[in-house]
C-alpha cells in the first residue's frame, strides 16, 4: 500500500470533483428528501470552511472539510472515503487529521451530523471510536429523524 498523503484543497482536480459528486449523490440517494446536508463544491468553497483530500499514490481515495461554526466549535463536513478504498483506515487517519487540525485552530469541540440510515452505520461506528457521542442538534440544525448529531469535545495537546 502507497503512504497516504492528507492534502490542503483539491476542489479543482477533477478527480476530487468527481468523488465529491459521488458522496453527494449517494448521502441524498441514502436519506429522505430535504434531510441530506452534505456540501456541494460552491459550500466547500466557504471562507469559514477547510478543505482537504486523501491521496494514495496518483488516486484520490478520501475527502473531508471543517467548517468553523463558532471561536471554539467546528463541524465536520462532507468526509468520505472512496467506496473500493474502505475498511483500511483512511477513514481514521482522516478524522484525526480533522481532529487535530480543529485542536490547532482553538476548537475546544467538534461536531457533525450524519444519516440515521442503515448505509451511515459505519460511519457513525467510525466516529465513535474517535469519541464522538450522540447529541442533539447543533448550529442551524433542527430535530429530524433522519439525522444523527454526534460531538466531541477537544482536549488540548499537552
Amino acid at each position: 500500500m502507497t503512504a497516504l498523503r492528507i492534502v490542503d484543497g483539491g476542489l479543482d482536480d477533477p478527480r476530487v470533483v468527481a468523488l465529491l459528486q459521488l458522496h453527494v449523490a449517494r448521502a441524498r440517494a441514502e436519506t429522505a428528501p430535504g434531510s441530506a446536508h452534505a456540501l456541494d463544491l460552491s459550500g466547500l468553497r466557504a471562507p469559514d470552511v477547510s478543505f482537504w483530500s486523501v491521496w494514495e499514490g496518483n488516486e484520490v481515495v478520501g475527502v473531508g472539510a471543517l467548517k468553523r461554526l463558532s471561536g471554539e466549535h467546528g463541524e465536520i463536513k462532507s468526509m468520505h472515503t472512496a467506496e473500493a478504498a474502505r475498511g483500511r483506515g483512511i477513514g481514521s487517519a482522516l478524522v484525526r487529521h480533522l481532529m487535530a487540525e480543529a485542536r490547532a485552530r482553538g476548537m475546544r469541540r467538534l461536531s457533525l451530523e450524519t444519516g440515521s440510515w442503515p448505509y451511515f452505520l459505519p460511519a457513525r461506528a467510525l466516529y465513535a471510536r474517535h469519541g464522538f457521542v450522540e447529541c442533539g442538534p447543533f448550529g442551524e440544525y433542527r430535530e429530524d429523524s433522519n439525522s444523527v448529531f454526534m460531538t466531541v469535545e477537544l482536549a488540548a495537546k499537552v
